[in-house]
């Protein structure tokens, strides 16, 4: 087993309370409940563990999972809080959210792949997403995984204007979507590990019961 300096490891921890904090005050911000970033970004873990025990790139992606819309900061309050559709002006600035915290998170040093989610994160597997129009493979692989487990968690949660919907229903427009916004590969990964997320959305947990998944302890070892 590696060892990590006593001050590394303070460091490594006291950003990652940071970039949990920061998250949470956009939650609050955009009036989510339940901690939808933290949730989102160790349900991402559940399926990125499937394909790399890389723990620097776990952390990673649960760093740009966390602040995916970190960009958010930059969306008047008149738009990110609007209730109803928005019109063509509203929609064209809540689009520049990803470029936005892009530019944010891109400027912590190592944290490449994390940005490149955050700036990914809205694209779709068919090239219908946005701001790039990505395609498939173009698409940074945490945000594939991203894709999958922020769709389920927003179905799956309380709304102002609906309640949770069942995982079964969730799971079923996850398929339903398979190869046009969602990659299949990040779809199998889902259903292969339905018993552990199914849990964890039925308690709202933002930690399975591994504790290998902790973002600051991504080691089994």
């Amino acid at each position: 087993m590696r060892k990590v300096p006593e001050k590394a490891g303070i460091q490594e921890q006291a950003e990652a309370a940071f970039a949990e904090a920061l998250a949470e005050a956009l939650d609050m911000r955009e009036h989510e409940t339940g901690d939808h970033s933290k949730r989102v970004a160790c349900h991402t873990l559940v399926l990125a563990r499937r394909f790399t025990a890389d723990p620097d790139l776990l952390r990673q992606i649960y760093w740009g999972s966390l602040l995916h819309d970190v960009g958010k900061i930059g969306v008047s309050d008149a738009v990110l809080l609007k209730n109803g559709a928005f019109n063509e002006d509203e929609w064209r600035e809540m689009r520049t959210h990803p470029e936005k915290g892009h530019r944010i998170v891109s400027k912590i040093p190592g944290m490449s792949e994390a940005a490149e989610i955050v700036l990914s994160h809205e694209e779709r597997f068919d090239g219908n997403g946005y701001p790039r129009g990505l395609k498939g493979g173009q698409i940074s692989f945490g945000a594939r995984l991203f894709a999958v487990i922020d769709t389920l968690d927003a179905m799956t949660s309380d709304r102002p204007y609906r309640k949770a919907l069942p995982f079964d229903q969730a799971r079923a427009e996850i398929i339903r979507m398979s190869g046009t916004q969602f990659d299949p590969v990040a779809v199998q990964a889902f259903l292969a590990e339905e018993a552990t997320l199914r849990e964890m959305v039925a308690v709202k947990c933002i930690q399975p019961h591994d504790p290998g998944i902790s973002p600051i302890n991504h080691s089994k070892e």
